[in-house]
């Protein structure tokens, strides 16, 4: 319902501001918009130490996906759109990540999260782990392991944290802190009896990782054992297939470790809770806030549920108080799912939403000392077609210049957003005549039919602003970017006594 007045507001302010856009056509304005973009380019390289490093991963968040989420924000506030900017297109310095593992051409989440948070590829599937390792083999793990940028930081005396919108224990945060032959091995449940010698992501994440300062997400599920009451459950959840068999409570551990250190910390499983924490009073924060994956944007309830924004915001108001700096990693999760069931609508409102969360940062924090990098992990087989008219719906018909659908061969309208492959095909090919296109349940036509739509293996781009930033500028392998966060904040290879960091810088 939401999406569909969305549609028909843009469709009614296009028409209204049409006459607006008509300065566009002077020459004048375009060269003047080209001058105020030259001179607000930097025009000194932003060098020194950054004190603090936020790394943002849009999760599946390929180039097609920025600009269809650019141009859906500028239309939400009754705009064009196209002309819009999201808080990470300001950035000064841009480049490419190229995405390919050890063995796959086209890269998952898991071997993604070790490439750009160890700096160094590996295999389809495994965590923290170098291609040494194989997937499914506890046994192959020995001599396989590789830290992340988050271990560095807390081993240079750094407060660090780590925030989804996905399970805690999902393939992109669980790069950060875990070391697994398999990223679904989430929970004790999830490994084969073969290989129960190894741990489970959430039980490393609690006895291996109790350092890490503030832990926000969901996947509440894979910490408690089976038979406890969830405090907040979901009716259409099955929380016994998740739930430990070994008989541990996780979240009471992790309190049990915190009390004993004498730490001031919170557990907290809604926002209500979120909102009662003290950033100046708390200096450990464990939020699991759902059973299972945070729900989309579209869907989630904000009197239980925080926002991104609203975790990044708590997440940097308790890091802060380090003289030392933090590390700090936050992934916007669902725009991945979005995609994997072609609803764009939810995958570009994710996207927004991650957008939110890094403006929230960047007012937050000073650019002198704080390095923000944004990124993706991998791309999706998500494009923009057709040749809409300016300030068409994004999530709507693509149109002709009277503003009319445009027809295909098959004498069948088409969206402007396709898939290549997913759940979207139809054959014949469905008529999308009278559909309402922009509603966040509406699976887009795809080309080739799969029950879930597959990743992309285009590069991404990296967007980044603060020291060293320039450093990024480029097409860079995706294992690089993480060197650059450890050089400009003198951290794991770059720690005292290593290779020279940029505090050596002439």
């Amino acid at each position: 319902m939401v999406a569909s007045l969305l549609s028909f507001l843009v469709v009614l302010l296009y028409h209204v501001n049409a006459a607006y856009y008509q300065y566009e056509t002077e020459p004048s304005y375009w060269h003047n918009l080209a001058f105020d973009e030259l001179t607000a380019a930097p025009k000194e390289l932003p060098k020194g130490v950054a004190k603090n490093v936020i790394f943002f991963l849009g999760d599946g968040m390929g180039i097609p996906t920025v600009t269809a989420a650019r141009i859906l924000a500028g239309q939400m506030a009754g705009n064009s759109g196209e002309e819009n900017k999201l808080s990470f297109d300001k950035f000064p310095y841009t480049g490419l990540s190229r995405t390919y593992n050890v063995d796959r051409q086209t890269t998952d989440s898991a071997a993604s999260g070790t490439a750009y948070l160890t700096g160094v590829k590996t295999n389809q599937g495994l965590l923290g782990l170098s291609g040494k390792a194989q997937r499914l083999n506890c046994s192959s793990t020995q001599d396989a392991h590789v830290d992340s940028i988050l271990r560095w930081s807390i081993s240079a005396g750094k407060s660090t944290g780590v925030l989804t919108t996905t399970r805690i224990t999902h393939a992109t945060p669980g790069a950060s802190y875990s070391h697994s032959a398999d990223r679904d091995w989430e929970g004790d449940r999830n490994i084969p009896a073969a290989q129960k010698h190894c741990e489970d992501i959430a039980l490393q994440l609690i006895t291996r990782n109790n350092d890490i300062n503030v832990i926000m997400g969901g996947g509440r599920a894979y910490f408690l054992p089976t038979g406890f009451n969830d405090p907040d459950p979901d009716p259409t959840f099955n929380a016994a297939r998740y739930n430990r068999a070994d008989g541990r409570n996780l979240v009471q551990e992790w309190e049990a470790i915190m009390t004993q250190r004498n730490a001031s910390y919170q557990y907290v499983y809604n926002k209500p809770g979120l909102d009662r924490v003290d950033p100046l009073t708390t200096d450990y924060l464990l939020g699991l806030f759902t059973q299972s994956h945070m729900n989309y944007e579209l869907d989630r309830n904000p009197a239980k549920e925080p926002s991104l924004a609203e975790m990044t915001e708590k997440a940097i108001k308790i890091l802060e108080k380090n003289s030392k700096g933090y590390f700090l990693f936050i992934e916007g999760g669902k725009i991945d799912h979005g995609h994997h069931e072609s609803r764009p609508a939810h995958a570009l409102h994710e996207t927004v939403a991650f957008a939110d969360a890094i403006d929230v940062a960047n007012r937050l924090t000073n650019k002198s000392e704080t390095l923000i990098v944004v990124t993706a992990d991998h791309s999706h087989v998500m494009s923009l077609a057709g040749y809409a008219s300016r300030g068409n719906p994004i999530l709507g018909l693509s149109d002709e210049d009277n503003h009319q659908p445009t027809k295909a061969n098959d004498g069948k309208p088409y969206t402007t957003i396709l898939y290549a492959d997913g759940p979207g095909f139809h054959s014949p090919r469905q008529i999308v005549t009278g559909i309402d296109t922009a509603d966040k349940a509406y699976i887009s036509q795809s080309a080739v039919p799969l029950y879930s739509e597959t990743h992309g293996g285009e590069d991404v781009g990296i967007y980044a602003q603060g020291p060293q930033s320039f450093l990024y500028s480029g097409v860079h392998e995706q294992n690089y970017i993480p060197i650059v966060m450890a050089y400009a904040s003198c951290v794991g290879p770059f720690a005292e006594g290593l290779k020279q960091c940029a505090k050596y810088e002439k």
